[in-house]
């Protein structure tokens, strides 16, 4: 284990951070285990200056990042990105959080094997254990829990047609608490 990589009860870790509810919801699970989170990794395409994943723009990110109380660890990846490119960013990034005496690195992936496989895979040749506080929970329940504790809410649905049908059978019909306050009608 890399030097001040924290204590057995209270391990280091970066969250990997999309900018999305399940990294918010991921960070609440991780500081009620005790794991100190000491910061946001997140790539960033360079160019575009915005988070890769859903593409939040810069300022928000740092929004968000102030209000987590967490530094930002930028991975910045030029767009478009080989894997390879990919891999030697992180590399680098994972190498100076090594010596930051990081141990572990959290992901808030709910269900793709094969995601997870890969994450776990890069991280086998480095001392940076890779933690899924999220994984397999039933996204019902995990949707429940979120509304519950005010970190997300039912919202005003408005779409293509074929995806509101969809929404009011999987969110309204399964039970989640509350009631957005209008649907949005399907276009024919």
């Amino acid at each position: 284990m890399a030097a001040n990589a924290g204590t057995r009860d209270r391990p280091k870790a970066l969250l990997s951070w999309s900018s999305g509810k399940d990294s918010a919801w991921a960070l609440h699970v991780l500081r009620q285990q005790r794991i100190e989170v000491v910061g946001l990794l997140t790539t960033v395409t360079e160019g575009y200056r915005r988070v890769a994943m859903h593409a939040t723009r810069l300022d928000l990110l740092d929004a968000q990042a102030r209000a987590t109380g967490l530094p930002v660890w930028p991975v910045p990846i030029p767009s478009p990105c080989t894997n390879d490119e990919y891999e030697a960013a992180m590399a680098r990034v994972l190498e100076r959080a090594t010596a930051a005496g990081v141990s572990a690195l959290a992901f808030g992936d709910l269900f793709l094997e094969d995601i997870r496989r890969y994450r776990e895979e890069r991280l086998a040749s480095t001392d940076i254990t890779p933690l899924f506080p999220l994984w397999g929970l039933p996204t019902l329940d995990l949707a429940r829990d979120m509304i519950r504790a005010g970190a997300a809410r039912p919202c005003d649905v408005r779409g293509p047609a074929p995806l509101v049908p969809h929404v009011r059978r999987t969110s309204l019909r399964r039970g989640l608490p509350g009631r957005p306050a209008r649907l949005g009608r399907s276009v024919r």
